[in-house]
């Protein structure tokens, strides 16, 4: 939990000072995620903030002139969510970050595997897998390897009872590469990569499970939470002519509040239940190629918002212009703080593409008795793409610094110095290993490729897994949900001016008509009803851009940030050209 959101439930739960009642549960997840707040303070800041919400949904509801009977539950259903969702954040937080945790079980397991193959040490393999990462996982390692030592055991042990119970294919595999330690040589390796194939085969049965379980929850998310709300857009203003009350400000609430509220729940229901995740490379905001200069995302932010709305009030319905602005500055703003670290993560992704072949030809070569520094050079030559490059840096800088292997990689101003991908940065150093072994390491650092190519499809296999899934909510950010939303707002518009007996002049130039429909009803005005939607249609695009990109990669900030900053702004485009366009024919 972040300083900021500590202070913030410090501050609620002082206006609570009765004592109160707290679960085990929610102690142990505040633990997990390293928060410095007691359980009984969260419980208390609940119940102010749900009081506070109340409050704010009574004189919301006053405001937007809701019926009297609606009022009391309005403030009540608002009440119960703030304090339901104070006391369960600290859970969901702790599930998301043992998701991501558990989504780096096969690459530690396959580092403990990969140091095993070249000296044949529990507590070194250990030791070495927990100091090439710096994720959950990696730290809690770290905790049990420093726990042994002095001790028999290696900390494998301990570390895989402690995750058992969530990942049981994950214990099994560190006991085999426990026990791998002091079997005979003609057995290890066959123990080395029953482990292998225990964590893999585990990690993609559950997310095969996990990826059918959620279609029918995600085929109800798509029908209930986009599909049937646009649809009903259109009908609207039939209602109205039958004498249905329909409000402003009922629209508001239902399209703006409730119904993202309800799929922002569901995104978080459907987060808790994903059995792993495999979240990008951390990218420290201390990176030589990340600037430190949040002006420039806010600056332009601030442009693009001016310059889209002009553009909008000259193109479009001039209700249109605040609703472009806000959508493409906030986006762009995104796009210009995060673009950065994409660009930083996309190339040490390329650098991991090719390290397979590299590992391979390298340990052939030192198999026939290269020297691995020989090796690396000429496998740069050999390999493609920025996995050569870096390659070839390292050799370079073995022939002009005269240092060795590992230090050529990730020693200072290394091939492998700003690149963060623990994979790459672990293959280094176990090639450093290597050098001082010399050519029995060779068959070692075959294995070490074909470890890391079943690491690599892996990953494939389970975001492919989710990819129906999560292809089919990303395309209705971005582009279905706001299409017919336009649509039917066009639609709606033209009906509406039917039934009051004037022309829909606000789809063109935001007046609200004056005509009534036979009921006496006004018919509902176009500007705030397109507004209405619109910010309907921007959340949508947040919400289901973050539950997609969660669902494959897992909820880190910098990529769920790029990809809402791509999605608003293609979302407001295709909203609004729908609306213009579905204008000119209705």
């Amino acid at each position: 939990m972040s300083t900021v959101g500590a202070v913030a439930v410090r501050a609620l739960a002082r206006g609570y000072p009765w004592p109160v009642e707290s679960s085990d549960d929610l102690a142990r997840a505040l633990g997990f995620v390293g928060s410095e707040l007691d359980a009984a303070t969260v419980v208390r800041a609940g119940y102010v903030a749900g009081a506070l919400a109340a409050l704010v949904g009574t004189a919301a509801a006053v405001v937007l002139s809701l019926a009297p009977t609606t009022v009391p539950l309005v403030a009540a259903a608002l009440g119960l969510a703030a304090t339901h969702a104070v006391h369960a954040t600290p859970g969901a937080l702790a599930r998301a970050r043992r998701t991501a945790a558990l989504g780096d079980a096969p690459g530690l397991v396959g580092r403990a595997v990969l140091r095993m193959h070249v000296e044949p040490a529990a507590e070194r393999a250990a030791a070495f897998a927990a100091e090439t990462d710096d994720g959950p996982l990696a730290r809690s390692l770290a905790t049990h390897v420093r726990r042994s030592r002095g001790a028999p055991g290696s900390g494998l042990g301990g570390f895989a009872d402690e995750w058992g119970e969530e990942f049981p294919a994950l214990r099994r595999a560190l006991h085999l590469v426990d026990a791998a330690a002091d079997a005979p040589s003609g057995e290890r390796g066959r123990s080395l990569d029953r482990a292998m194939t225990a964590v893999t085969r585990g990690t993609r049965d559950r997310m095969a499970e996990f990826g059918a379980r959620i279609q029918g929850p995600a085929t109800g998310l798509y029908a209930f939470g986009v599909l049937l709300p646009l649809a009903l857009v259109a009908v609207l203003p039939a209602a109205r002519v039958a004498g249905v009350p329909v409000t402003v400000g009922a629209l508001v609430l239902v399209y703006d509040v409730a119904l993202p509220g309800c799929l922002l729940a569901a995104s978080g229901w459907l987060f808790t239940r994903r059995p792993v995740a495999f979240p990008p490379p951390s990218v420290p905001r201390s990176h030589p190629d990340v600037p430190d200069q949040p002006w420039r995302a806010v600056a332009a932010g601030l442009g693009a918002a001016v310059a889209s709305a002009a553009l909008a009030g000259v193109v479009a319905p001039a209700w249109t212009a605040p609703l472009v602005g806000v959508a493409m500055g906030a986006g762009v703003a995104l796009l210009v703080r995060y673009r950065p670290i994409a660009a930083v993560r996309d190339h040490a992704r390329a650098v991991e593409a090719g390290l397979v072949d590299a590992l391979y030809l390298v340990g052939r070569r030192v198999s026939e008795g290269t020297a691995v520094e020989t090796a690396v050079e000429r496998a740069a030559a050999e390999v493609e793409g920025e996995t050569g490059e870096t390659f070839a840096a390292a050799a370079d800088r073995q022939r002009q610094l005269r240092v060795g292997v590992e230090r050529a990689f990730l020693g200072d101003h290394g091939a492998l110095a700003d690149v963060p991908s623990p994979r790459a940065r672990g293959t280094a150093t176990l090639l450093g290993l290597a050098s001082e072994e010399g050519a029995p390491a060779g068959r070692a650092l075959v294995s070490m490729a074909d470890h890391l190519a079943d690491l690599q499809a892996l990953e494939r296999e389970c975001r492919n897994d989710l990819a129906r899934v999560t292809g089919t909510l990303a395309s209705t950010a971005t582009t279905f949900g706001p299409l017919v939303a336009g649509a039917t707002v066009a639609l709606a518009a033209g009906m509406g001016g039917g039934a009051g007996g004037t022309a829909a002049t606000g789809l063109t130039d935001g007046s609200t008509g004056t005509g009534s429909s036979a009921t006496g009803v006004p018919p509902l005005p176009t500007a705030e009803l397109g507004l209405v939607v619109g910010i309907y249609v921007c959340l949508l695009a947040v919400v289901l851009t973050v539950l997609s990109t969660g669902l494959r990669h897992g909820l880190d900030r910098a990529l769920v940030g790029h990809h809402v900053g791509r999605a608003l702004p293609t979302a407001v485009c295709v909203y609004v050209g729908s609306v213009v366009a579905a204008g000119v024919v209705v």
